[in-house]
């Protein structure tokens, strides 16, 4: 909450401009950033509902590419002790995959 509000003055004077479609695809970035971080920081209380659709659906696929992406990644990693190559290499093709699809999906209702 103290991120979001810290960082409000550039999320209403940059991030509210930004069309959901690009945003859909810049939350590629929580693959390395933690999602809740990325949602903190970009989520707005003047944002419409199809914008915060994309910025979820972005960070929630993307989160889920590399380790740092989100809490649970990194204890499933520590626990199987599986490296960042390991995990890179199945995450990332099928995280590209799935945002693709679930892009043509938020297309096709109109929810982006």
């Amino acid at each position: 909450m103290l991120l979001g509000t810290g960082l409000q003055p550039l999320i209403e004077w940059f991030l509210i401009k930004v069309p959901a479609l690009a945003l859909y695809w810049i939350n590629m970035i929580s693959a390395v950033l933690d999602n809740a971080t990325m949602t903190a920081i970009e989520i707005n209380a003047q944002m419409v509902l199809p914008k915060i659709v994309a910025v979820v659906m972005g960070l929630l696929i993307a989160g889920g590419m590399l380790i740092p992406g989100n809490i649970p990644n990194i204890v499933a990693a520590g626990r199987l002790k599986i490296s960042m190559k390991e995990w890179a290499k199945l995450g990332i093709p099928i995280g590209i995959v799935m945002l693709l699809v679930f892009f043509v999906i938020l297309l096709g209702f109109g929810r982006i």
